[in-house]
């Protein structure tokens, strides 16, 4: 059930018209009042062919001319208006029973409290089957404006006792970072102009879209302005950023004006200080490569960068600015991905922007590492090759996996819905691009008996998921990878045990894909060399020489030969 409070209004009678009349599309039927604050004598245009919609207005409206009559400042926002809606597959509550609803909504928002006579006036109307209009006018009868400070949270906490005590669908309590929904004008106006989005949404798909391609908000709007964005910032006497409005082109009001909308107004986490805090770091920017042998693309980096996620996840503050930045790398790659991918992978982006806010205050400082990752991809000119697009994506399944645990464990149940839709649509992309990949190393795999060795190194590595990995029809496949990378100087054994600690394998649905991409991409490197890598490290280790030893260096001795190391004979 939802109940959407919507804003303060100033005509009452021009509401009762639109409650009482057809309907924009004459979805209208039967319109009638189902309980009030009064029902003894109280007027109802569509029962009583005598009443009218004038006489119903002036009787809500009593307290509020009694109040502009004895002071100076007179009231204008006084209708309060809330429509409540069941859900599509709930059944069809009775007059009586959405009487009832109506009384406990009001009394929940604090326009009639329980026990109190001198509330404010309200009715209820029904005209469909579906939901009712509750109509107050908020001023009390003592001549008092009622307390309405969080209405929305207090009316939203009824539903949701309502929905149990009357068998209806069940829906996730509110937390106050939800989007604001459309409006009916906003809807009607999209739908006139042919637009598939209305103003705001289309705007909020903008920003988010330049997010990953700007380090500061001047780049952010810079962006937007060469997207087409209509840009109106808001700077103090210095020049110093204050505030942004945008508009999008061709959306202007009556008088032929742009129409802007305030970032907060767009979306609760696109105000400026939040995406300055968001965007600006003074944290050194460098990804956590493990090797250095070769030049990673972005492609690869990201999916190094992702594993600063994974490590980030005991601190509450850090976690959510992580989930935040993974957001902003689901949607470079969703702009960087072939066009067969774009799909998935936008759709994913749209659904995890839910997923990236929560009442946690990101310590944003601590995902740069990840943010630079997300904006190097958004700034590549060069497409993935397959394994490597493949490795990213299955990396941030099980990002999103994570990402989707952590909310769960906080009970951020809109959060974790959010990555449960998120992973739906990653999951899909991920088979599309892994699957050719699969496919080619398939038809190289291995001879029957380096299949059976490499086998046993998959039971002594990873045996609880053994069987699991050798009935995988991937298994040929992750047996090439294997044998590839044992030509590279790799350990299968070592490398199979690597990949299984970095992404837990109990809740993979093919397993052996999953360690085809982990394996390829840790393997891309030839293996390190030990004695090179100690004499490395010796070098570094080594004290440097003091002034006078440089000035006096030592003759270099003739090194001793192991020969000459052992005992003489007698």
């Amino acid at each position: 059930m939802i109940a959407a409070i919507k804003p303060a209004g100033s005509n009452t009678r021009g509401l009762l018209a639109y409650l009482y009349g057809p309907g924009r599309h004459d979805e209208h039927t039967d319109p009638h009042i189902v309980a009030g604050f009064a029902m003894l004598g109280m007027p109802d245009p569509g029962r009583d062919p005598d009443s009218t919609l004038t006489e119903l207005a002036r009787h809500l409206d009593e307290p509020v001319r009694l109040r502009n009559g004895e002071f100076g400042k007179k009231v204008t926002d006084h209708v309060w208006h809330c429509p409540v809606r069941t859900a599509p597959e709930d059944r069809h509550l009775s007059d009586t029973e959405w009487a009832d609803i109506a009384q406990r909504i009001v009394e929940a928002a604090g326009i009639a409290p329980p026990g109190d006579d001198l509330g404010c006036r309200w009715i209820a109307v029904r005209h469909a089957d579906d939901h009712i209009h509750i109509l107050a006018t908020t001023v009390r009868e003592d001549g008092r404006r009622p307390r309405l400070h969080d209405s929305g949270i207090r009316v939203g906490d009824a539903c949701r006792q309502i929905e149990t005590d009357y068998g209806l669908r069940q829906l996730k309590k509110g937390d106050r970072t939800a989007g604001r929904r459309p409006t009916q004008a906003e809807m009607h106006k999209a739908e006139r102009l042919g637009w598939e989005q209305t103003s705001r949404d289309w705007l909020q798909d903008r920003i988010r879209a330049a997010i990953p391609h700007a380090s500061n908000a001047e780049e952010l709007l810079a962006y937007l302005e060469a997207d087409g964005i209509v840009v109106k910032p808001r700077r103090g006497p210095s020049g110093d950023l204050l505030g942004y409005a945008v508009g999008r082109p061709g959306d202007l009001n009556k008088d032929g004006e742009q129409i802007f909308h305030p970032g907060g107004k767009i979306a609760p986490d696109l105000t400026l200080p939040k995406l300055k805090a968001r965007l600006e770091t003074t944290a050194p920017e460098e990804h956590p490569t493990a090797r250095r042998d070769q030049p990673a693309t972005p492609w690869h980096q990201a999916t190094d960068a992702l594993d600063t996620l994974h490590q980030g996840m005991t601190d509450d503050t850090h976690a959510q600015a992580h989930i935040t930045a993974l957001g902003d790398l689901i949607e470079a790659a969703a702009q960087r991905a072939p066009d067969h991918l774009q799909t998935e992978l936008r759709a994913a982006s749209r659904a995890f922007v839910r997923a990236q806010r929560s009442q946690i205050r990101a310590e944003n400082q601590a995902a740069t590492t990840l943010r630079k990752a997300a904006r190097d991809l958004a700034h590549t000119a060069t497409g993935p090759d397959g394994s490597a697009l493949a490795t990213l994506l299955t990396a941030l399944v099980w990002a999103t996996i994570v990402a989707a645990r952590w909310h769960e464990a906080k009970n951020h149940a809109h959060q974790a819905e959010a990555a449960r839709q998120t992973l739906h649509h990653l999951q899909a992309a991920a088979d599309r691009a892994l699957t050719p990949v699969v496919d080619r190393l398939a038809t190289r795999r291995p001879n029957d008996q380096a299949r059976r060795t490499l086998a046993h190194d998959v039971r002594a590595a990873v045996p609880d998921h053994a069987d699991r990995i050798l009935t995988d029809p991937a298994w040929p496949a992750l047996a090439t990878v294997l044998a590839d990378a044992e030509a590279g100087g790799h350990k299968p054994h070592q490398l199979l045990k690597e990949a299984a600690a970095q992404r837990e394998l109990t809740t993979a649905r093919q397993p052996a894909r999953v360690l085809i991409t982990r394996i390829q991409h840790t393997s891309r490197n030839p293996a390190p060399n030990p004695r090179a890598e100690a004499a490395r490290r010796r070098s570094t280790m080594a004290p440097a020489p003091s002034a006078h030893q440089a000035r006096n260096p030592q003759p270099a001795t003739t090194p001793i030969t192991p020969a000459e190391q052992r005992p003489r004979s007698r």
